[in-house]
């Protein structure tokens, strides 16, 4: 193990020790770091989006601080260590590809994924027999994932075997039936848990066509997401520099500054 990382390590071991450790970190569980692993690896995300290498080393530290917290807890349980962490994953590493460790040939990247792929559809078969159940093509898609991108892998899934629309202009007419079902149930007053069904319905309509033209809605939706913001700060400005606040605006003065950051991002006027 290098120094830096025994050293960090050893830090974590001194963090959780009863004796002078710090009481914060003494408390915690597999159950309450799982959300800060969640916001860190967001983060990281959002590093990498900015192409800000200095953030980027800075937030895989601190995504790397929650792997050797998860190892100390571990270790203290005598379930694992951090030793025992890196050796499983380089096995399953060599194990899933045998064209660089082994003597299985691949000529593309597409033939990689198709050799894993089939790899894994074997080991989740094998699990299946053992727990005496038929397998699902849909097996192993993990229920933690963010919702869209959920959405997307059992789409994915479901394809595989043929369940899918031959072409986008077919997810076009499922969303707009999906709206028309969801408009319905809004106008007819019904329970909001019916609501959230239809709006369900759409969403993932939505979802299986950004799987059609190859975007991930995650990486969409968090670029839009970026360009409201960006926008809005620019009314806000604009109205500050009259000694307002959008709260003192009308939603009529708010759209009409909208449409002018909305011209000034795209060069107009």
């Amino acid at each position: 193990m290098s120094s830096h990382i025994l050293r960090l390590v050893e830090v974590m071991a001194r963090l959780r020790n009863p004796d002078g450790g710090c009481p914060w970190d003494l408390e915690q569980t597999f159950q309450t770091i799982a959300p800060h692993t969640i916001e860190e690896t967001y983060e990281l995300v959002e590093a990498i989006e900015s192409n800000d290498p200095k953030a980027i080393k800075d937030e895989l530290g601190d995504v790397l601080f929650q792997v050797v917290f998860y190892a100390q807890m571990g270790r203290e349980a005598g379930l694992f260590d951090l030793e025992s962490v890196a050796g499983h994953v380089a096995d399953k590493m060599i194990e899933r590809h045998p064209h660089v460790f082994a003597e299985r040939e691949v000529e593309t990247a597409h033939d990689v994924l198709v050799n894993w792929e089939t790899d894994k559809e074997a080991k989740r078969t094998k699990a299946a027999a053992k727990e005496g159940r038929m397998p699902s093509v849909l097996d192993g898609v993990s229920s933690g994932l963010p919702s869209t991108t959920r959405s997307v892998k059992l789409q994915k899934r479901a394809a595989r075997v043929g369940f899918d629309w031959a072409k986008a202009d077919d997810v076009f007419a499922k969303i707009k039936e999906e709206i028309a079902e969801l408009e319905k149930e809004v106008a007819g007053d019904t329970p909001k848990g019916r609501m959230e069904d239809e709006l369900g319905d759409v969403l993932f309509a939505v979802t299986n066509l950004a799987r059609k033209l190859d975007i991930d809605p995650e990486t969409a939706l968090r670029s839009t997401n970026r360009k409201f913001e960006r926008r809005f700060r620019m009314i806000e400005d604009a109205l500050a520099e009259q000694g307002r606040k959008a709260s003192d605006a009308s939603l009529q003065e708010m759209e009409i500054l909208w449409n002018e950051a909305k011209a000034a991002e795209n060069g107009e006027g």
